[in-house]
C-alpha cells in the first residue's frame, strides 16, 4: 500500500472513537502490550513526560514540548486526535512523522493486526513509540487519549506524570463523578514517579493524594504553588503575571502565543513541571522557558486554542467541547471586544449536549452544523436542541456552509467563534 491507501486502511478497517465512538474504546492493555512485544518494546528505549486531564492536556503537552526543543533537545510529541492529518499525531521538533515510516509500520505489524483486531488508537500508540525508539529522541511528551490507567499510552515509565484538571467528559466510559473520573486519570502515577496535577480539587485531591501514597509518588499541586496574579492581551498573545506562593514578591511575566485566558491554568501546570524536571537533572533554564512560550505555535504545530484566522470579523477556532470548555469559552467570549456575536457549532452525540446548550449565551446568532463523521449529531436535531434552551439560528448541512453564512453577515467588528467539537474545528 502507498501512504494514502494505509491512512485509509487505518481509519476504515480498525475501530476508531472519532468515528464510532465508545465502541472502539478498548478497556484494557492487552492489544496494546502484544504490538509493542511485536516490535521490540520500544516504550523502554526513551524518556517520557506523561500528560493525562479532562481539558488542557493537549496546550500543556505542546508548551512542555516547545520548552525541550527550545532548550536543544530532540523531542517527541504524541497527540490525539489530529484536526487535519493523521501525522499530526506524532512529530519529533515539531516535524510530522514520514509517510514512509506510516507505510513501513503498518505492513510490518499487519501479521499481526489482522489476527487480533486492534483499535486505530492502539495501532496509533505503538507507532509513535517506535517511532521515538528508532528516531532516538531525547524525550517524548506524551498525551493520554482517554482516561488514563486503561489508555493505551499507560505502558511507559516517564520522567514525570501530569494530570491536568478534573471535568465531566466521557462519563460513559469514565465514571458519572469527578471522584470515578479522577480515578481513572490517577492511573499514570507510577511507582515512585514523581506526579504534578495542575488542579486541587476538593473531590479529587483525595483520590490522587492516595495514589500517589500507595505508589510512593511525591506529588505537588501547581496551583498550590503558583498562581496567575494578572494577565492582559497584548497583539494576541496573553501576557500572564505568576507569583509564586506564598511569596507574594516572587513575580515572573511569561507573554504565551496561546491567548486564550484558560492557558494561564495551563501556564502554572507547566512551569511546575518544569520544576520538578529541572530538579530531575533536564537543563531547562528560565530563559529558555519564557523564550519557548512565545513561540508554541511555530515551534509545535498547536491548532484550535483560541485561534484567530481571520480579521475584521474576528473568525476565532476553538475546539472546546466538554462543560469546563465551554464555561472557559464563554469566559472569553465575555472579555474579547466584539458588537454582535456569531457561533459556529458543531458536536458529536454522545456529549453532555443539553449541559453545555445551557452554558452558551443566548444573546448570539447560532449556525448550527455537524462535521462529516458518523458520531456527529445531525444538525437539525442540534438545533431544535439549542431551540429548546433558548439558542437559536439556522442549521447547515456542512461546516463551510455554515461558517460561510455567519461570515456573509457578520460586520467588520463582529466576532464569530467556532466550537464544539474538534473535528469540526479540524474541517475549518
Amino acid at each position: 500500500m502507498d501512504y494514502a491507501q494505509t491512512v485509509e486502511y487505518l481509519f476504515t478497517k480498525l475501530p476508531m472513537y472519532s468515528r464510532i465512538g465508545a465502541a472502539a474504546y478498548r478497556n484494557d492493555l492487552v492489544n496494546t502490550w502484544r504490538l509493542t512485544e511485536y516490535v521490540g518494546n520500544p516504550e523502554r528505549k526513551f524518556r517520557s513526560v506523561h500528560v493525562a486531564g479532562t481539558n488542557g492536556k493537549g496546550s500543556t503537552s505542546h508548551m512542555l514540548a516547545a520548552i525541550f526543543q527550545e532548550a536543544g533537545y530532540k523531542t517527541g510529541l504524541y497527540t490525539s486526535p489530529h484536526l487535519k492529518d493523521f501525522r499530526e499525531r506524532i512529530r519529533i521538533n515539531g516535524e510530522f512523522i514520514s509517510e514512509d515510516f506510516v507505510v513501513d509500520f503498518v505492513e510490518r505489524i499487519r501479521p499481526l493486526s489482522e489476527q487480533m483486531d486492534p483499535s486505530f488508537f492502539e495501532i496509533s500508540v505503538v507507532m509513535a513509540y517506535d517511532y521515538f525508539a528508532q528516531q532516538q529522541v531525547d524525550i517524548a511528551i506524551i498525551e493520554v487519549g482517554l482516561g488514563g490507567r486503561l489508555d493505551s499510552t499507560n505502558i511507559i515509565t516517564p520522567e514525570l506524570s501530569v494530570i491536568t484538571n478534573i471535568g465531566y467528559d466521557h462519563m460513559n466510559m469514565l465514571g458519572n463523578t469527578l471522584a470515578a473520573i479522577a480515578f481513572e486519570k490517577a492511573g499514570i502515577i507510577k511507582p515512585g514517579i514523581p506526579v504534578v496535577v495542575g488542579e486541587h480539587q476538593p473531590e479529587t485531591a483525595p483520590i490522587f493524594e492516595q495514589r500517589a501514597h500507595e505508589e510512593g509518588a511525591p506529588i505537588v499541586f501547581a496551583d498550590q504553588r503558583r498562581y496567575v496574579a494578572d494577565w492582559r492581551y497584548e497583539r494576541h498573545t496573553l501576557v500572564a503575571e505568576v507569583t509564586t506562593s506564598p511569596v507574594a514578591d516572587d513575580k515572573l511575566f511569561y507573554t504565551l502565543d496561546l491567548p486564550g485566558i484558560y492557558q494561564t491554568k495551563n501556564l502554572v501546570t507547566v512551569l511546575e513541571a518544569v520544576h520538578v524536571l529541572t530538579g530531575k537533572g533536564w537543563k531547562l533554564e528560565p530563559k529558555v522557558v519564557a523564550r519557548a512560550l512565545r513561540q508554541v505555535k511555530k515551534l509545535t504545530g498547536l491548532h484550535g486554542r483560541w485561534e484567530l484566522i481571520h480579521e475584521h470579523p474576528d473568525v476565532v477556532l476553538d475546539v472546546a467541547h466538554n462543560e469546563d470548555g465551554i464555561r472557559q469559552l464563554v469566559r472569553q467570549i465575555e472579555v474579547t471586544d466584539h458588537e454582535e456575536l456569531h457561533i459556529v457549532l458543531g458536536m458529536v452525540k454522545d456529549k453532555a449536549i443539553d449541559t453545555i446548550l445551557s452554558l452558551l449565551p443566548a444573546q448570539a446568532h447560532y449556525y448550527f452544523t455537524r462535521a462529516q463523521i458518523p458520531r456527529a449529531l445531525p444538525e437539525e436535531e442540534l438545533a431544535a436542541l439549542a431551540s429548546a434552551a433558548g439558542l437559536h439560528g439556522r442549521a447547515y448541512p456542512t461546516v463551510p456552509a455554515a461558517l460561510g453564512a455567519a461570515r456573509a453577515v457578520a460586520r467588520p467588528r463582529d466576532l464569530v467563534v467556532v466550537c464544539g467539537s474538534v473535528f469540526v474545528v479540524g474541517e475549518v
